[in-house]
């Protein structure tokens, strides 16, 4: 950890942190994610400071391993380069526009299903209200403002040469940005409801490249 640079030390022991804490909470009935988790603006629970404290929030082992591992690997990168206050107001307003634009891409859901004439939908949890469904809509994890350092650390450093697991070859880093790109637009078509904003993915990508 002495070696990692001061603003993604501290925003890696932060989430790691808010992590613990959401495991420990929930043994003891206490839903963080429900509480900092960013829900949409409809609903009763949302709250405008959620844009910042859902970045710090994460739906499982696997979720936070991996938006760590890419913080790490590329925010201590970017950091260098930037410097530290550079580097923070870059990640946080990657995080928060993630956090706008799949609000505004819930908001279309909720408008396309004409969702705003019923007052209780079927679930799989049975029939519930209207209000109740929309605070389900949920948004955690710091994967908007992580991949906003990927493509950052992309177009910086483009022929930077790369290893992606499985692949046995180096792949230059402007080539990983075009798949991955590629890669939540086909997701974010082909899926209606995984729980990953790719469109808030999308939108970062465009933001940094334009």
């Amino acid at each position: 950890m002495r070696n990692i640079p001061t603003v993604t030390k501290n925003l890696l022991l932060l989430n790691v942190i808010a992590f613990v804490a959401s495991i420990l909470l929930g043994g003891m009935g206490i839903d963080l994610n429900n509480i900092l988790g960013l829900h949409f603006f409809l609903s009763e629970d949302f709250h405008l400071w959620q844009l910042v404290t859902y970045m710090f929030m994460h739906g499982g082992f696997m979720h936070i391993l991996m938006n760590m591992f890419m913080l790490w690997m590329f925010g201590m990168v970017m950091e260098n380069v930037w410097g530290g206050k550079k580097f923070l107001l870059y990640y946080m307003v990657c995080g928060i526009g993630a956090g706008i634009c799949q609000e505004l891409a819930q908001y279309g859901t909720y408008m396309y299903e004409g969702l705003s004439a019923y007052q209780y939908v079927a679930t799989e949890m049975g029939r519930i209200s209207m209000d109740s469904y929309l605070n389900l809509w949920t948004t955690v994890g710091a994967s908007g403002a992580v991949y906003g350092v990927l493509l950052a650390f992309g177009l910086t450093f483009p022929n930077e040469r790369m290893f992606i697991i499985p692949i046995p070859i180096p792949l230059k880093a402007k080539w990983i940005i075009m798949g991955s790109i590629a890669m939540e637009l086909f997701s974010a078509m082909a899926t209606s409801n995984d729980g990953v904003a790719h469109l808030a993915h999308l939108e970062v990508c465009s933001s940094v490249i334009f």
